[in-house]
């Protein structure tokens, strides 16, 4: 059995996960495209990562409201 950390827990999630990524990296300025992103810097994946997770704790305070 493989250990990655990286999976998609409800597989129907996963189309909604890559538009959220997508949009994320539009917001950062990233060219993030569908498929293979080999070309993409650490910095320029880890925006888009960042982006997603300022995104994900902003729409949780909100609901804190």
């Amino acid at each position: 059995m493989s250990n990655r950390s990286n999976r998609v827990l409800v597989p129907q999630a996963k189309e909604g996960l890559n538009r959220f990524k997508m949009e994320a990296a539009r917001e950062v300025g990233v060219g993030l495209k569908e498929g293979y992103n080999g070309d993409l810097t650490s910095r320029e994946n880890g925006s888009v990562g960042g982006q997603m997770v300022k995104k994900m704790v902003e729409s949780y305070e909100q609901g804190l409201k």
